[in-house]
């Protein structure tokens, strides 16, 4: 009455999954540094626009800022590094900021742009 059991026949291999990541639409309409961008040219303040009247211009153009806070602060972050937006006060992303006047082609075009469209003739 000593039977052995018979070994279990190896599992066949399953076949390697294939990864299909069902691709995500791309988002429509600018993206955080361009919303920046255009709230900082829209200020007339002298001393440039403080981190938080940003986020309150961000969130009056229907962007969910508390959703989205680390992007925000990468986003002014990364355009101050490149030169983009002028640090006035504070550091990192808080203080106030301001367009570089020596900023990129395509930043100077939509300050240019915002400056004529907001003028106020008296």
């Amino acid at each position: 009455m000593s039977e052995e059991a018979p070994a279990p026949a190896p599992a066949p291999a399953k076949a390697a999954k294939k990864k299909t990541t069902a691709s995500k639409p791309k988002k429509v309409g600018p993206s955080v540094g361009e919303l920046i961008v255009k709230a900082v040219a829209a200020s007339k303040e002298r001393s440039g626009v403080s981190a938080a009247a940003l986020k309150k211009a961000l969130a009056a153009g229907g962007y969910d800022v508390d959703k989205n806070k680390a992007r925000v602060k990468t986003a002014i972050k990364s355009l101050v590094a490149k030169g983009t937006l002028v640090q006035t006060k504070g550091t990192g992303a808080s203080g106030s900021f301001k367009m570089n006047k020596k900023a990129d082609p395509h930043c100077q075009y939509i300050f240019h742009t915002i400056q004529l469209h907001t003028k106020v003739y008296s």
